[in-house]
């Protein structure tokens, strides 16, 4: 690493050396397209990009030279906030992320071996390396906590690792019969305005419905969707247990009381997290499909008009995969002779969606 990282400062001084050789002009037509080829990289790489320690040591050095009013215009890599963070690793005489380096109280005391500590975070609730750090020092051991982490992770156990308890990918198909899922989305109409529309999914049964339709989705009007929600399902309530819903500001804390009140638990998603309520917003993405982006919807009735329309095809007629090609309100179909029936085509929101059926 130490080696690495004395070859770049070397070429990079060598290249400073040269650019300041160059004319003015040449060198901030370099810089423009050099930080455009980063911005197109950016946006088709979106991901983290990866550093080893000796890229992060000389990117936390060059901006050293460049004045504290100049930093906030540079387009980086990372946030000036990590680069700090890896001055303060590297000052610290530790690899960014790494764990501490372990004095004489970090040595492994006499006596101990693997199972005495490996053990631990098997019996602790939700148990990490700074957990068992704890209890050992409550029984009196002296170890560092680097040697506790040390052990378990030779052992195959991350620190802070939840050790019971299902996974949030396992979450949704466990508890799907209990599962309530809802989301905004948005849209444009042609009087010039942006309607917001409240959809609520069943997990299990993948029925729709509709809360409502308006074009200013305050806290208060959310609440009111919430409680015609509990009205809907009537006596369906008792079965529901969680709602899942984003972390917008329209969904209040009378939103959850209201469904606490219930007996309904809301589950808020993660920041920018849109994959745990991936059943709502596959939903709201087929819809956007079929009905904004391939009509033009004139007002805020009309919209309500054909979303009414779709909301009885998806729930009354449309095959799910999910269902065995079943919908939500209607059993699977049984197989039929296809010589004796013939097919008929019914129309529905304006022609954009059709249904067919077996008639004698």
């Amino acid at each position: 690493m130490c080696l690495r990282l004395v070859f770049l400062l070397v070429t990079r001084v060598a290249a400073g050396l040269r650019l300041s050789r160059r004319e003015q002009a040449w060198k901030e037509a370099e810089i423009l397209i050099l930080r455009h080829q980063l911005a197109v990289l950016q946006r088709q790489q979106p991901g983290r990009v990866k550093l080893n320690r000796a890229d992060r040591g000389l990117l936390a050095a060059l901006p050293g030279a460049i004045p504290r009013s100049r930093r906030q215009g540079l387009r980086l890599l990372v946030s000036p906030d990590t680069m700090l963070r890896w001055h303060r690793d590297i000052a610290g005489a530790a690899g960014p992320r790494g764990p501490r380096a372990a004095g004489p109280a970090g040595q492994r005391p006499a006596g101990t071996s693997r199972p005495w500590s490996a053990g631990w975070p098997a019996r602790i609730p939700a148990g990490g390396y700074r957990r068992s750090h704890g209890e050992t020092a409550g029984l009196g051991v002296k170890v560092a906590a680097s040697t506790v982490w040390e052990i378990l992770r030779t052992s195959g156990l991350q620190p802070g690792r939840r050790l019971n308890g299902p996974a949030w990918s396992q979450f949704p198909r466990s508890q799907a019969d209990a599962i309530l899922a809802c989301d905004f989305f948005t849209a444009d109409l042609l009087d010039g305005t942006q309607a917001c529309v409240l959809a609520a999914i069943e997990h299990a049964a993948r029925r729709i419905r509709i809360l409502g339709i308006t074009l200013h989705p305050t806290g208060e009007w959310a609440t009111q969707q919430a409680r015609n929600l509990i009205m809907d399902i009537g006596d369906q309530a008792g079965r529901v247990k969680f709602m899942i819903r984003g972390r917008g500001s329209n969904f209040t804390s009378a939103f959850d009381a209201v469904l606490a009140d219930a007996g309904i638990r809301t589950v808020r998603c993660n920041i920018q997290t849109p994959r745990m309520n991936a059943t709502a917003e596959r939903w709201i993405g087929g819809c956007r499909r079929e009905l904004p982006d391939r009509t033009l919807i004139w007002n805020q009735a009309h919209l309500r008009r054909v979303l009414s329309q779709y909301e009885t095809h998806h729930n009354q007629h449309r095959p799910r995969r999910a269902l065995r090609a079943a919908a939500p309100l209607k059993p699977p179909p049984q197989p039929v002779d296809p010589g004796q029936y013939r097919v008929r085509k019914r129309a529905r929101a304006g022609g954009l969606i059709n249904e067919y059926h077996l008639v004698a």
